[in-house]
């Protein structure tokens, strides 16, 4: 009972929403303050010759590890000094943990932060102990874990991509559906693509998955919310509709379906490969992220000599993949369900 007590007086909740969606969600905005933030503006310094940009860029990109971990911090509502102390923990963690660094970061951010937060002005020399306790519990997890848990990732991240090269319309249609809805779940789609390094064909499916579900609901949802709703959900996050999809579950038929079309489109007749940022492929039209993330893939791949020129074929594959389609689909698929009385008015509307 007194440990009971001692845990909530620490605010240490051992939960589903705690760890899988507030952490999760934090870590993924880490990763586009730092890593994919990093990544655009090298990518402008690159096309308008700004050197510059290009130094920006490359701080923004090293503070990648630190910048997770602290947000993985703030979710778990640390106090300042096990915050502060988790930018060494981070950095150790994503350094260590190699191609899978960001699902290292995120286990031992999760555990050193606890630590942390048990220690917390429990002593007279909190200013040293918590610190300590902090960075030493991350530091040697790191050392003992993160490159296990990072070759893990990356494994399984290989392994998802070889099974889309070696069967893409399949694995197309499973990956777009799975991250699409994953989107628009409480759980960040980003954060998970980002762990697992899913870039490739895979990563193009997952991008197709997510604009599916952000466009389709954008549109689909225009007569009740406007302008206000299509930007919101376009440009923003098809989470927004979570609410109403617990109400009537039949609304997230339109978008899911739209995926499944879409996903094996990308991946067997445009090739479209996310050969950016492995966060990008979670991110969908949100900001426009996964379609900068395309494009910055090209450049790498035409850099690498994999690829010779982006042709007309590319901007045709990534405009009908991530927008159009999406957009027509979900409306057409949307017709029978209106009529059926399955989906009826009001359904898709948001307090915006």
């Amino acid at each position: 009972m007194k440990l009971i007590e001692f845990l909530k007086k620490k605010d240490i909740v051992f939960s589903a929403k705690r760890y899988g969606i507030d952490a999760l969600g934090a870590m993924a905005q880490g990763l586009f303050a730092s890593l994919l933030i990093g990544t655009i503006i090298g990518t402008i310094g690159e096309q308008f010759n700004i050197p510059i940009l290009l130094t920006i860029a490359a701080y923004a990109r090293a503070a990648t590890g630190p910048a997770m971990a602290v947000a993985i911090g703030v979710a778990l509502k640390c106090p300042m000094l096990v915050l502060f102390s988790l930018i060494a923990v981070g950095g150790a963690a994503n350094n260590l943990g190699g191609a899978g660094g960001p699902l290292a970061v995120y286990f031992i951010a999760v555990i050193s932060a606890e630590f942390g937060k048990l220690v917390s002005k429990e002593t007279k020399i909190d200013i040293i102990v918590t610190p300590v306790v902090t960075i030493a519990v991350g530091v040697l997890l790191s050392l003992g874990c993160a490159p296990t848990i990072g070759a893990a990732a990356s494994a399984m991240g290989n392994a998802v991509m070889w099974a889309t090269e070696l069967h893409p319309f399949f694995m197309g249609i499973l990956i777009s559906v799975i991250v699409g809805m994953i989107l628009t779940l409480p759980i960040s789609s980003a954060a998970i693509c980002a762990a697992l390094s899913l870039t490739g064909l895979a990563g193009g499916a997952a991008v197709a998955g997510c604009c599916a579900q952000m466009v389709g609901f954008a549109v689909m949802s225009f007569k009740e919310n406007k302008w206000g709703g299509l930007f919101a959900q376009g440009l923003g996050t098809s989470m927004l509709q979570m609410g109403n999809i617990v109400r009537n579950p039949r609304i997230w038929i339109p978008p899911t379906l739209a995926s499944a079309i879409t996903g094996p489109i990308a991946t067997c007749i445009f090739a479209l490969r996310m050969d950016g940022p492995a966060v990008a492929s979670g991110m969908g039209t949100c900001g426009l992220v996964g379609q900068i993330g395309l494009y910055t893939g090209w450049l790498s791949d035409i850099a690498a000599g994999t690829k010779t020129a982006v042709t007309a074929f590319d901007w045709t594959g990534l405009v009908l993949i991530c927008f159009i389609l999406p957009a027509v689909l979900t409306s057409v698929i949307a017709i029978p369900l209106r009529k059926k009385g399955w989906i009826k008015g009001n359904d898709l509307t948001l307090e915006l």
